[in-house]
C-alpha cells in the first residue's frame, strides 16, 4: 500500500493497492489544471469524495469527463448533482455560499456512484464520518485512516473545522471521540499534516471539556425563575 498527498487547497489522495488506484478527493476547482495532470499521471480506477464542498469536490467534473467513477455516499449526491447550494461558506453568508456552489461544474449523474459505510473499494474500507457534512465518509486500510474534514491539522495538532462550517458541530465532536477511539496510528485530515492518534484524542478532550462548559453555563443561566 503507498499514501501519496498532493494539497489543492484540500488534500487529494492517490491511494495504490494491489486491488488497484483509488483518488480521494478533487481539491478545489481553481487547481484543476494540477489535477487533470494527476488523472492523466496516476490513471486511477475509481474517484472518492470524501463529501460535496467545493474546496473536495471542486474538480470531479473532470474525472467524470475521463471516464472514471465518482464515488459518493447517498447523502452528498444532491449537493454534487446541483440539486441543492447549502455551503457553509463564507461562514455566515449563506447566500454567497449559494453563490459560489453554483458557480461550481457539477457531477454528472451518469458518472456519480453511491457507496456506503463498510463497503470495500479497491482494498479500503468506507467508514462513515458525519458532522462536517451528514454524509461524510472517509477511508480505513490497516492502520492508516483518510479522515476528510472529520479533522484538519495545524502547527499545534488537531482541530474540529469551525462550528459554522459544520452540519451538525455536536456530531462532529462525536465523530472526533470515535476516530480517537480506533485502532489507527495514522490520520491523513483533509487539511494539512498527519495527525497520531494521540493528537486526535487531545483534541477531543479538550472540545468534550469545552463543550461540556459552555452547556453548564447555558444551564446556569437559565436557571433563574420562570
Amino acid at each position: 500500500m503507498t499514501v501519496v498527498v498532493r494539497p489543492l487547497y484540500a488534500n487529494v489522495f492517490l491511494l495504490t493497492t494491489p486491488q488497484g488506484r483509488l483518488l480521494v478527493d478533487s481539491g478545489a476547482a481553481w487547481y484543476a489544471p494540477a489535477f487533470a495532470g494527476l488523472l492523466r499521471a496516476f490513471v486511477p480506477d475509481a474517484l472518492l469524495l470524501t463529501h460535496a464542498h467545493v474546496d473536495h469536490a471542486g474538480s470531479a467534473f473532470l474525472a467524470a469527463r475521463a471516464g472514471v467513477p465518482v464515488l459518493a455516499h447517498p447523502l452528498e449526491h444532491p449537493a454534487l448533482l446541483g440539486q441543492v447550494h447549502d455551503l457553509p461558506y463564507p461562514a455566515r453568508r449563506p447566500e454567497l455560499g449559494r453563490v459560489i456552489s453554483r458557480l461550481h461544474p457539477k457531477v454528472p449523474a451518469a458518472a456519480l456512484r453511491a457507496i456506503l459505510p463498510g463497503e470495500d473499494v479497491l482494498g479500503w474500507e468506507v467508514v462513515h464520518l458525519p458532522g462536517h457534512t451528514a454524509g461524510q465518509i472517509g477511508v480505513r486500510r490497516g492502520d492508516t485512516l483518510i479522515a476528510a474534514d472529520a479533522v484538519v491539522s495545524a502547527s499545534d495538532g488537531a482541530h474540529l473545522p469551525r462550528a459554522a462550517y459544520n452540519h451538525d458541530h455536536n456530531q462532529a465532536l462525536a465523530t472526533l471521540k470515535r476516530i480517537a477511539a480506533m485502532d489507527t496510528s495514522v490520520i491523513w485530515p483533509g487539511h494539512g499534516g498527519v495527525l497520531s492518534r494521540a493528537q486526535v484524542a487531545a483534541r477531543a478532550v479538550r472540545d468534550d471539556e469545552a463543550s461540556g462548559l459552555s452547556a453548564g453555563t447555558a444551564r446556569r443561566g437559565n436557571s433563574g425563575p420562570a
